[in-house]
């Protein structure tokens, strides 16, 4: 049974930082390029990060470019989030997400989906 759980969540001031974390059980993690999407109230579900499955690389929505940073460490089954210089709007819930052998920036991309994570940075 494959699970992902995030933590590291939390009520941070703007300009503050936050490491999230999700760590992976049953699959095999190496073959999963790895994303983290964020929902807040009334909103939809939109693209924040992704790591790829095979040579790190990585990709940012431009809201987030430059002040977050993705990565993971397969030895752990875990893949990070660290988010610096946090903004007001960067309020929701965080989630992530496993894409078999892929990379994508939607939604619909991926095949697993941990219980997210709530993040608040109040101004």
């Amino acid at each position: 049974q494959v699970q992902l759980v995030e933590s590291g969540g939390g009520l941070v001031q703007a300009g503050g930082s936050l490491r999230l974390s999700c760590a992976a059980s049953g699959l095999t993690f190496s073959n999963y390029g790895m994303g983290w999407f964020r929902q807040a109230p009334g909103k939809e579900r939109e693209f924040v990060a992704v790591v790829t499955w095979i040579g790190s690389g990585t990709s940012y929505a431009d809201s987030v470019k430059g002040r977050f940073t993705i990565s993971r460490d397969n030895a752990k089954n875990t893949v990070y989030l660290q988010m610096n210089s946090l903004k007001p709007e960067d309020t929701a819930v965080y989630y992530c997400a496993a894409d078999y052998r892929g990379t994508a920036t939607y939604y619909s991309g991926y095949d697993y989906w941990g219980q997210g994570t709530q993040v608040t940075v109040s101004s």
